[in-house]
């Protein structure tokens, strides 16, 4: 902290993708850059450490997407997960110039890996990142180092001083320490609130404290909050976030991608009582996986359980934890913990109202169930081809939508207008397109997209 400038041009709350990269989007325009990031180094990226993909638009193939996913496609894909609860110019924004990044993002280290197929059908929509989001994380953070930028760890940013249109410091206590730290322009790429049990507890109700948070433990919304106090425009439900079925084994916080489990569209899936409650064929995947944590919050416990049977247990990508494995169903039942008569009577009613056709684990096949109140539309086979395998699941909040408004140049504005020296970029704007549902890789496509925004339009305040 002796070797800081008394002034910077930008300084970023955060340390995650969006963050990154209006970090190096700002200091190649030769800004001078101090990173706030509010975790140690060792967990440094926020939940960017734990993605897989990037959802891009290109219209041919280019390695390592198939084909070709244009603008329309695109957002008829976020619509029907968002079920239309979007701003649609910040929405085709986003999908329009994630073109641009993919390219972008090599240039600036990182490395993708061939494209998937099969179950999980993103050949054609999704680039994956060679070895993980840590391995971005850690080629932007090497690429911000190579640009001089200035990175703090341990940096808990405790409020953004706000003087009529324009920021003029912030305070943060780094390593313990508190400081004030002034530049000329900021952005905010904190993060949700979603480490905030309380907060949560206060949105959802006393349900909120059962569930698990997949991402950061250091997404705490400190920084929206004090910025919603002094008036900055607020966006999105509080109640809204990105929360899928992980594994009921999965730790309180920070359990990432490998305890997502991706078994659904295979499987029945219980309550405690041993009821369906969804139909688990409804769509892919890719498309439908983000919907389950809300419905299995809403179940009693908030707590569900995933049965499969043999002919089903390789068709998907499982847990970091082996499933429960049983000889029968009734014997599954009770290594879950359910009473094995109801499950037993589900299960039945489920295989007497499945029907003969073609099972095609990679597309909608029709393949659906006939006479149900809770029918499965695809995927429909009876569960009966010992052994049998079940997961428990619970609901894992990735983040929260409510976020700060923002307009095409990321701009953050109060209720008197514009603050002329903020941007945000991230999950902390992110409900200005997200108002429910989500879409497999879109969280990066916003914080990329809307960070290299970010970036420019602060360099070019402060030239």
């Amino acid at each position: 902290m002796k070797d800081w400038p008394k002034t910077f041009d930008l300084a970023v709350v955060g340390g995650g993708n969006a963050a990154l990269c209006a970090a190096i989007t700002a200091a190649e325009a030769g800004c001078t850059v101090l990173i706030l990031e509010g975790a140690p180094q060792p967990y440094r990226g926020g939940n960017s450490r734990h993605t897989r993909n990037f959802r891009c638009m290109h219209r041919q193939p280019v390695f390592p997407l198939t084909g070709a996913y244009e603008e329309e496609e695109y957002l008829h894909d976020l619509m029907l997960v968002t079920k239309g609860k979007t701003d649609e110019g910040l929405a085709r924004l986003a999908i329009r110039s994630s073109e641009e990044c993919l390219p972008w993002m090599q240039q600036h280290g990182v490395r993708f890996q061939p494209s998937l197929s099969g179950t999980l059908s993103l050949s054609r929509t999704n680039a994956f990142f060679l070895g993980g989001g840590k391995a971005l994380v850690n080629a932007y953070y090497n690429t911000a180092a190579d640009l001089g930028v200035t990175v703090a760890y341990d940096a808990q940013v405790t409020h953004v001083h706000l003087d009529g249109d324009q920021i003029t410091h912030l305070h943060a206590d780094i390593a313990g320490v508190p400081v004030t730290v002034t530049a000329r322009a900021f952005v905010l790429a904190s993060g949700g609130f979603q480490a905030d049990l309380d907060w949560l507890a206060r949105a959802w109700g006393p349900a909120a404290r059962n569930f698990l948070i997949r991402g950061t433990p250091y997404n705490r919304g400190v920084v929206l909050r004090d910025m919603l106090d002094q008036g900055a425009e607020s966006v999105g439900d509080p109640t809204q976030c990105h929360a899928v079925a992980i594994d009921g084994r999965a730790p309180k916080f920070d359990g990432g991608i490998v305890t997502r489990l991706d078994c659904v569209p295979f499987s029945i899936v219980v309550n405690r009582d041993g009821d369906r409650f969804h139909d688990e064929g409804e769509d892919v995947w890719p498309k439908r996986y983000a919907i389950w944590g809300r419905l299995v919050a809403a179940q009693p416990d908030q707590v569900g359980y995933a049965l499969i049977d043999a002919k089903s247990i390789d068709l998907f990508m499982p847990s970091v934890f082996p499933p429960v494995k049983a000889d029968t169903v009734e014997e599954l039942a009770a290594k879950l913990g359910l009473d094995p008569a109801p499950v037993r009577r589900t299960v039945d009613g489920f295989n007497a109202a499945c029907r003969p056709g073609a099972f095609h684990p990679t597309e909608l096949d029709g393949l659906g169930t006939e006479g149900l109140a809770v029918a499965k539309t695809n995927w429909a086979r009876p569960l009966d081809t010992p052994p049998f395998y079940g997961y428990e699941l619970r609901p894992g909040v990735t983040f929260t939508y409510l976020g700060l408004k923002v307009d095409d140049r990321a701009q953050v504005h109060s209720e008197a207008g514009p603050i002329r020296n903020l941007w945000a970029a991230g999950e902390i704007m992110a409900g200005s397109i997200l108002g429910q549902g989500y879409l497999a890789g879109f969280g990066m496509t916003i914080g990329t997209v809307f960070g290299r925004i970010a970036g420019k339009e602060a360099a070019a305040h402060v030239a």
